[in-house]
């Protein structure tokens, strides 16, 4: 079993930039796909960007060339890199573990964080 625990979240204007990690503990080995999900008051969560252990990355079309997402397996952290934030970026922002990258996120996901909040304003 895996746990995951989000940090980095707050609030910005636009066109600021902020860090989300998110630390996993538990069966790390388990690990193959990592990804960040947002969820919105009212809509739907969705999935941002996803990156697999063992080489790729993917992005939402909302986020390409804004936010990067990177992993530190050593440490067992994931990282999103938010840049150029705008107000539709505002949501929960939560870190889950898949098996497979998709896009905009993983795939076959077994385990989720509590999630933290971005607010951006105009």
């Amino acid at each position: 079993q895996v746990q995951l625990a989000e940090s980095g979240g707050g609030s910005v204007q636009t066109g600021g930039s902020l860090r989300l990690s998110c630390v996993a503990s538990g069966y790390t080995a388990s690990l193959y796909c990592m990804g960040w999900f947002r969820q919105a008051p009212g809509k739907e969560r969705e999935g941002v960007a996803g990156i697999h252990k063992f080489g790729g990355t993917s992005y939402a079309e909302s986020v390409k060339g804004r936010f990067t997402i990177s992993r530190d397996n050593a440490k067992n952290t994931l990282y999103l890199q938010m840049n150029s934030l705008k107000p539709e970026d505002s949501a929960k922002y939560y870190c889950a573990a898949g098996l497979r990258l998709t896009a905009g996120g993983c795939g076959a996901l077994n385990a989720w964080g509590q999630g933290t909040l971005v607010t951006v304003s105009s």
